[in-house]
């Protein structure tokens, strides 16, 4: 789309209120807003902002910083037109003030990795799977921090209460381009999953923060909370981000795609997988971010929880979707979308360039339910564990050599930063656990 494209949409369509929006590093999607008069200054990359208010950018004294936008990613908000006035959006990357890329920025540094990859021959491929739940609220707007339908995996209603959300939320997505694949009640009571296609890593990242936010206002203006919190209730599945990914040469085929090797699949591919495996554990921290990813991410909720791959077994960490051809991918299953998806594609893509690189072979498939096997088994078998916490996690970070390179220097010391001081505020809480547990018997 170029800039007169836009102009004549905005005129057409009375657009009067432009949203800038960008992500910080820890995920969280950031919004000026201008009204009409400025847009042509907005579309010419000069609203300038603090950079130093925003948690993990810049110190004061270096705060000035600007939004250059991609005019790709500009489009008008369905739910936003009222009386004929409308509102549009733009999704933009961070600029210093002597216009280079500021690299704390994470929509910057994926596309930095990517150009990394495009140098070795590659372009990357993603398609996120985006489960969430949706609550219901008290007499006094708070979200009720239990399921709100007794539904179960593909329900129908009346048995899914969420389905009129759940409609309107692809309604809106659709007319802002989204090709929607399916949607379906999850496992869990008020549970969900809408799938949308696949697209290149840059727009795929793109595409998951649009859809957090469009879930997110719509489910408010049904009188619902959509979280996309990993865990949000004990005892049942939690949510989780699927992330199916694959690597195309430049000339389009698939570089996973091989027919006459072992599953058809290429000798790329296998390297990819073994690159994914080697780095998954000190990758953990950027893909599930939270300390509460940590009680998804456990046994007998279909979350991955061993380094393991395999073609049939959905308790692998990275599972080979049936598909082939064009289709031929990996699905690396430990991801939450709590995560920033800028962050979290360039870890796993630089992951599997490692293996790629350095021709590292992947182990034997594991073909059996992880789960059920006893630890003999699972030595015997090399299978490892991932973290079992957010500190576990940033440790394992912390000492990855892939880490700093992938995320750059400023990122990756500030992400590290916040992520500590995430883990030590949880340290030292006291909770309604220990309370229920302790207090009246200690």
């Amino acid at each position: 789309m170029t800039r007169d494209e836009i102009m004549k949409i905005i005129e057409a369509q009375n657009v009067n209120f432009f949203r800038l929006q960008f992500v910080d590093i820890f995920g969280f999607t950031k919004n000026v807003a201008i009204p009409r008069s400025q847009i042509g200054k907005a579309l010419d990359g000069q609203i300038m902002f603090d950079g130093s208010s925003i948690d993990g950018f810049v110190r004061i004294d270096a705060s000035d910083m600007y939004l250059k936008p991609d005019y790709d990613t500009f489009v008008v908000l369905p739910w936003r037109i009222k009386d004929g006035v409308a509102a549009a959006r733009i999704i933009c990357d961070v600029y210093k003030s002597d216009d280079t890329p500021f690299w704390g920025c994470p929509r910057n540094n994926l596309k930095r990795v990517l150009a990394e990859a495009k140098e070795m021959g590659y372009t990357m491929n993603v398609g996120t799977e985006c489960e969430f739940f949706l609550f219901e609220k008290d007499e006094y707007g708070e979200a009720i921090t239990q399921a709100n339908d007794e539904a179960g995996y593909f329900s129908v209603d009346p048995d899914d209460a969420g389905i009129d959300c759940r409609r309107e939320i692809i309604e809106i997505l659709e007319a802002m381009g989204f090709e929607i694949e399916a949607s379906h009640h999850e496992v869990a009571g008020g549970q969900h999953e809408i799938n949308f296609k696949y697209a290149d890593a840059l727009t795929a990242a793109d595409n998951t923060v649009t859809f957090k936010w469009v879930v997110r206002s719509i489910a408010a203006k049904h009188g619902l909370h959509a979280t996309f919190m990993p865990k949000p209730i004990f005892g049942v599945n939690g949510s989780g981000m699927h992330t199916n990914q694959s690597l195309f040469n430049l000339d389009g085929t698939n570089a996973f795609f091989d027919e006459n090797g072992p599953l058809q699949l290429s000798e790329t591919a296998y390297h990819y997988i073994a690159g994914i495996m080697k780095n998954a554990p000190g990758f953990a921290a950027v893909t599930n971010p939270l300390v509460n990813s940590y009680k998804r991410l456990v046994p007998g909720y279909e979350a991955p929880v061993y380094v393991a791959w395999s073609a049939i077994n959905r308790s692998a960490l990275v599972r080979i979707p049936a598909s082939r051809g064009l289709g031929t991918r990996t699905e690396v299953r430990c991801p939450d979308t709590s995560c920033n998806p800028y962050l979290a594609l360039a870890m796993m893509l630089n992951s599997g360039l490692d293996g790629i690189k350095n021709k590292l072979e992947a182990p034997a498939a594991v073909n059996q339910n992880i789960f059920s096997m006893t630890q003999a088994e699972k030595d015997a078998a090399g299978i490892e564990s991932m973290p079992a916490s957010l500190q576990e996690a940033i440790e394992a970070l912390k000492v990855n050599p892939l880490a700093k390179d992938t995320l750059g220097e400023h990122i990756f010391n500030k992400y590290i930063e916040g992520k500590e001081k995430e883990w030590d505020a949880y340290r030292i809480a006291v909770t309604d656990w220990e309370i229920e547990n302790y207090f009246n018997n200690y």
